[in-house]
């Protein structure tokens, strides 16, 4: 008899453990929703269009003193998300991506919704400020609140991407300020790797009083909703 109920156990145990196993990996493999706040800190700066990733803990978007990717000179440049965005929708160390919607000027805030899930503990985001030749703003895999409810704040930073001269002329500059070319070929006078951006120098088109900046020129809000 007590060979049967010793028996009678194992087989409940065997029943119940891939209950268990799809509770236990669901826990782990759910996906989190965030809420992500970004706000210009800045004087007289615009962001263009902000995209957002969240993805595993190596991955980076660029990686200061080496040479940008065509992907993220396009971001600097010009505000062109495109190619970066597809470059990170088809690697599997991307979870997922999302973008904003035209500019964010001084003092504004926008307001965005990613998820992600257990692998995937970090957020990236980046865009190119206006009016600059080539300098962008970006979070660089930060992590997320790992538990609902939580709220974690960040600092977002000004980067030169190295693609191209800051002469800060406004034929070689996009947007509302300058209304000029947004890409340049590759010149000798391009620092070729990607360094924390000096800020506007004043030296041509563009006033240091109205456009420079001193420290972070962002700051981050990101809350786990669920």
């Amino acid at each position: 008899m007590e060979h049967i109920k010793k028996l009678s156990l194992m087989l409940f145990a065997i029943c119940l453990s891939p209950s268990l196993f799809a509770e236990s990996y669901g826990s782990h493999h759910r996906e989190a929703v965030y809420e992500v706040t970004v706000t210009n800190l800045t004087k007289g700066i615009a962001f263009t269009p902000l995209l957002a990733a969240t993805h595993r803990p190596e991955m980076q978007l660029f990686t200061l003193g080496e040479p940008s990717s065509d992907n993220i000179a396009n971001v600097a440049e010009g505000g062109d998300i495109s190619g970066l965005k597809d470059e990170l929708d088809s690697s599997s160390r991307v979870a997922n991506t999302t973008s904003t919607d035209g500019l964010l000027t001084n003092g504004q805030s926008v307001t965005f919704e990613i998820s992600s899930s257990r692998r995937f503990s970090r957020i990236s985001l980046i865009s190119m400020l206006l009016p600059t030749n080539d300098t962008m703003v970006s979070l660089r895999a930060k992590k997320l609140p790992r538990r609902r409810g939580q709220t974690v704040h960040y600092n977002m930073r000004a980067y030169d991407a190295g693609s191209e001269a800051n002469d800060e002329l406004c034929v070689n500059i996009p947007g509302p300020v300058c209304g000029g070319n947004p890409f340049s070929a590759p010149d000798d006078s391009d620092e070729g790797y990607s360094y924390p951006s000096p800020g506007i120098h004043g030296e041509a088109d563009l006033a240091q009083s109205l456009y420079d900046w001193n420290g972070p020129v962002a700051k981050v809000k990101i809350k786990r909703i669920y």
